[in-house]
């Protein structure tokens, strides 16, 4: 049983030299997956731009200030004035607008108000964009504007698509094949597909190989926190499975340092996919986790990570997976009068709602996973109103997200999982409640509140990665992960569509994030707590975690007398094990 499989913790440490080892070289993959995840926001940038006109300009006036070249004038543009007048060397007169331009008749007349005749033309000669930030972004690259502005605004919610298919598929995929293998695959994923977004020819082409990158970078991310998970014991396990969201947010503050240096495009997606390179050169490296392998019954090779991990750990007497598994039998027909073949059999997203119990878990862990997304982005749109340089709003962003996850982080393993989850996402609906009674004249209180709302939500969607885990047995945890995954791509989907509905009512998407959050944290009420358990291995092992406290207090009756004097065998062995490092 699981219980039995973290008694491997105990014998050769819950998180020695070869588990941090691990740890760090697979996490650090996860500053990748944030930096694809948040690359759009400035590759899509729409600089100033007005219509092209044929002809060398000689002439520039706004208003009344007056410069000899449009490059000049863009510091002169607001959007107060809607077009600039332009005087070419022939001597016409044109007024440049976004998405339009006019011709005035009178050629003479070369002063901002004119009431007199003029031709209007569509922008057959392209567009002429401020390039003081940005030599270009993929909109200037392909003239992603006026009519076909929508296709800008795709660019993001198409990735998270992406995003939505790769963590169902992949997260399949690692609990029928291994972690090890998803990781390998998905890391040489993104550098392949990172470089290639720099060098596609069309906005088509650009499409879809950020497509593809998205499935590989979100199939990443969901394997790696099972990855770690099952690679450490309950003493960190905590600390361990949030600060990969540590990781992530260290990948949008690169997003901010690397689009405040790059002004090309192309070499900025370049850049960003290099950070990759690294990892993908010794990934190979990794091996499967003890916990998939003996639940593949592959126990040979289990027996071969755990001896590698206790040489490592300089652990002489590493616990034998023979004698794990004996006990493990022996409880399996004392529980069940049969054998348990559910870890032979292959799972699908039905088996998440095998019976009324899971399928209520599954259901509230869904629609947490969705409300955090929803929130956290509602929440980071809502940031950007802040005013200033956009690149160190964009960095705040990321560096806010840090004290939220150590937060959660003491709160997990002091409150417990569900303990800290309900307070923070309630709190998180009446933070909501108090920006829609803030004046909107006190615009610094309206700042502080969304960021205060930022960081609630931010320590809910933190913790259900590892609650998640550990809510569901090993035959389907990647699955679990993978769904959830799902349902925080479907948020951060919705998510700029609900923001949209500001032009309704300017408090509506704070509205909709405050039910959210409120019916979330009330569901929450009926999920167990983890805290201190272990990872569970079987269905009725995750169906039992209901009844915990009074599985505690009959184990010692349960358990016959050989499976105990097997139980103790191993603990024994852990405790000499522990003797000889002392």
């Amino acid at each position: 049983m699981a219980g039995n499989f973290e008694l491997l913790f105990d014998s050769l440490g819950h998180c020695g030299r070869y588990q941090a080892w691990v740890y760090f070289a697979a996490v650090f993959q996860a500053i990748s997956c944030g930096i694809h995840y948040l690359a759009s926001v400035f590759l899509a940038v729409t600089p100033k731009f007005i219509c092209n006109v044929a002809g060398n300009v000689s002439r520039v006036l706004i208003y009344n200030s007056s410069r000899s070249r449009i490059e000049d004038a863009w510091t002169l543009w607001t959007l107060k004035q809607n077009y600039m007048l332009v005087q070419l060397e022939d001597g016409a007169v044109w007024e440049l607008n976004h998405c339009s331009r006019s011709r005035r008749e009178d050629a003479l007349d070369f002063t901002y108000e004119y009431h007199g005749n003029k031709t209007e033309f569509p922008c057959t000669d392209g567009f002429i964009y401020d390039r003081t930030k940005w030599q270009s972004t993929i909109v200037t690259e392909w003239d992603l504007v006026c009519q076909r502005e929508w296709l800008a605004k795709l660019t993001q919610p198409t990735f998270m698509l992406g995003v939505l298919f790769g963590a169902l598929i992949f997260g399949d995929i690692a609990d029928r094949m291994g972690r090890r293998h998803v990781i390998w695959f998905t890391s040489t994923g993104q550098f392949i597909f990172g470089i290639a977004v720099a060098f596609t020819f069309d906005y088509y082409s650009f499409l879809v190989v950020r497509f593809l990158l998205a499935m590989v970078s979100s199939g990443y991310l969901v394997v790696v926190f099972v990855y770690v998970t099952e690679y450490t014991g309950i003493k960190v396990r905590t600390w361990a499975s949030m600060h990969v969201h540590a990781f992530f947010a260290v990948g949008v503050m690169v997003v901010a340092l690397v689009g405040y240096l790059a002004e090309t495009w192309w070499v900025y997606q370049i850049c960003l996919s290099i950070t990759t390179l690294p990892f993908v050169l010794c990934c190979w490296m990794l091996p499967e986790t003890p916990f998939w392998l003996l639940t593949e019954e592959r126990y040979e090779e289990a027996q071969k990570v755990i001896n590698v991990m206790a040489r490592w750990n300089k652990v002489s007497t590493p616990c034998k997976i023979s004698e794990l598994c004996s006990v493990q039998d022996e409880l399996a027909h004392a529980r069940t009068g049969d054998n348990d073949n559910s870890s032979m059999k292959k799972h699908s997203i039905l088996d998440l709602f095998r019976n009324w119990q899971i399928a209520r878990r599954t259901i509230t862990v869904w629609l947490v996973w969705f409300t955090g997304s929803l929130g956290y982005y509602v929440f980071s749109l809502s940031s950007v109103n802040l005013g200033g340089s956009e690149y160190l709003n964009l960095f705040l962003i990321g560096a806010v997200e840090l004290p939220a996850y150590v937060f959660a982080c003491i709160g997990m393993d002091k409150l417990g999982r569900r303990n800290t989850l309900i307070p923070f996402l309630l709190s998180s609906s009446v933070i909501c409640a108090l920006i829609m009674l803030i004046p909107q004249d006190f615009s610094i209180l309206t700042i502080l509140a969304n960021m205060a709302g930022k960081f609630a939500i931010g320590v809910a969607f933190g913790l259900i990665y590892l609650y998640t885990a550990e809510l569901y047995p090993t035959v389907v945890r990647s699955l679990a992960v993978g769904s959830g995954s799902m349902m925080c791509r479907v948020g951060s989907v919705v998510a700029p569509f609900c923001v949209y509905l500001s032009s309704v009512w300017i408090f509506m998407p704070q509205l909709i994030v405050g039910i959210m959050a409120f019916l979330s944290g009330m569901l929450t009420l009926m999920l167990p707590e983890t805290l201190g358990k272990p990872l569970t291995n079987t269905w009725m092992e995750a169906a039992d975690l209901d009844n915990h406290i009074k599985k505690d207090k009959n184990s010692n009756k349960s358990l016959p007398a050989q499976n105990a004097a097997g139980l103790e065998k191993i603990e024994m062995r852990s405790q000499e094990a522990h003797g000889i490092n002392d």
